[in-house]
């Protein structure tokens, strides 16, 4: 089912950039935000955007703000897992400055086109678009001091494996700093296997213990999981995504997903 979940996210994002149809991860083909744009806009500070391209918010897909939540200094280099249109990473560059540089890692040649449009519009040059998956990153064994990613890993099919490539590609003490959706109940099996449940960031997702248990198996020291919006679904956004429940069913999974900060670090003996 990997290869059917992949393609499936890599269809929708491309038609949504395409389209220009501001959403957030979350909110595909109708999810847990009311007003994806203004939702997408409260998660940045005005000054943070201010200089970039004035439709690059509406060009974003995340759950939250990776770069508020990571410490990045300048001459450090980051990896953007699924990095969309760019947000994250032209205002990680900033951050990195000059003598930083920070990647942006996407699957989707449309989303890499926007991508380096918008950094040529912004005039940022320490910024490099890789075309990949982030289930098999293409850079080297320790060469990132951090990693960011906003609301990408639940979508992927083998969470473990991305986990295991970013404890790979991070320097020794190097740090994770990604927004997510996680679960606080199980969803029902036929959630699990529905495809547009996947691309919807709710399939996907996983409870935080499971979350915590993949971090400490890949390796990672000092996990935390702060919990930040608990998203509830009204009746007309939830029924695509969750057109196989019944009523009841979808009443019962209120208060079932949750957006969340997760921290962890790559111990600094991990040669």
């Amino acid at each position: 089912m990997d290869k059917d979940i992949r393609e499936a996210v890599r269809e929708r994002y491309a038609k949504a950039i395409a389209g220009k149809t501001s959403s957030s991860c979350c909110c595909s083909g109708g999810g847990c935000c009311e007003t994806p744009a203004d939702t997408t806009a409260n998660l940045y500070r005005p000054e943070e955007i201010a200089s970039l391209p004035t439709d690059l918010l509406l060009q974003s897909f995340g759950c939250g703000n990776p770069t508020a939540l990571a410490q990045l200094n300048p001459g450090e280099t980051v990896l953007d897992l699924g990095s969309g249109a760019g947000l994250d990473v032209l205002l990680s560059a900033r951050r990195v400055g000059p003598a930083g540089k920070v990647y942006g890692l996407d699957m989707t040649d449309e989303m890499l086109s926007v991508a380096r449009s918008n950094q040529a519009k912004a005039r940022i040059e320490n910024v490099e678009f890789l075309k990949g998956y982030i289930e098999k990153i293409p850079l080297p064994d320790n060469s990132v001091d951090v990693i960011i990613s906003n609301c990408v890993i639940n979508l992927s099919g083998d969470k473990a494996k991305v986990l295991q490539e970013a404890m790979r590609v991070l320097k020794p003490g190097g740090r994770l700093a990604v927004s997510d959706i996680i679960l606080t109940k199980p969803l029902p099996e036929k959630v699990q296997k529905d495809l547009l449940a996947w691309v919807g960031c709710i399939a996907g997702a996983l409870l935080e213990p499971e979350y915590n248990t993949l971090l400490h198996t890949a390796g990672f020291e000092e996990i935390g999981i702060e919990k930040t919006i608990s998203y509830e679904f009204a009746a007309e956004e939830i029924i695509p995504l969750l057109s196989c429940l019944t009523p009841v069913e979808q009443e019962e999974l209120k208060g079932a997903v949750i957006g969340a900060f997760i921290r962890a670090r790559k111990p600094t003996n991990n040669e």
